[in-house]
């Protein structure tokens, strides 16, 4: 079992930034590669961010590119999303996810664990 928890959610105005920081724990977490989601009420869940599971390479969506970056401290089972030039359409629950695999990394279902979410707020 992993157990993921994310923090750092809030109200930005348009044009802010946010960190996000999610922390894994567990007797597997340091075998798994975790990445970003987000839900917005009424959508469905979009991929955010993840690492692809070799290397260090990353990958974004497409609404995100350029403005938000992944990173992680492998030494704390971390993983940070720095959220930039945030719009309010950025604004969503953001969760945290841990995979075992390396395809398909885009999708929700390769994601075995899910945090709580945190909630971002940006307004106009």
């Amino acid at each position: 079992q992993v157990q993921l928890v994310e923090s750092g959610g809030g109200l930005v105005q348009a044009g802010g930034s946010l960190r996000l920081s999610c922390a894994a724990s567990g007797r597997t977490s340091s075998s798994h590669t975790m990445g970003w989601f987000r839900q917005a009420p009424g959508k469905e869940r979009e991929f955010v961010a993840t690492f692809s599971g070799i290397g260090d390479n990353t990958y974004y969506g497409d609404s995100v590119k350029g403005r938000f970056a992944i990173s992680r401290d492998n030494a704390k089972n971390a993983v940070y999303l720095q959220m930039n030039s945030l719009k309010p359409e950025d604004t969503a629950v953001y969760y945290c996810a841990a995979r075992s695999g390396t395809l398909y990394i885009t999708r929700r279902a390769s994601y075995a664990y899910w945090g709580q979410g945190t909630q971002v707020t940006v307004s106009s």
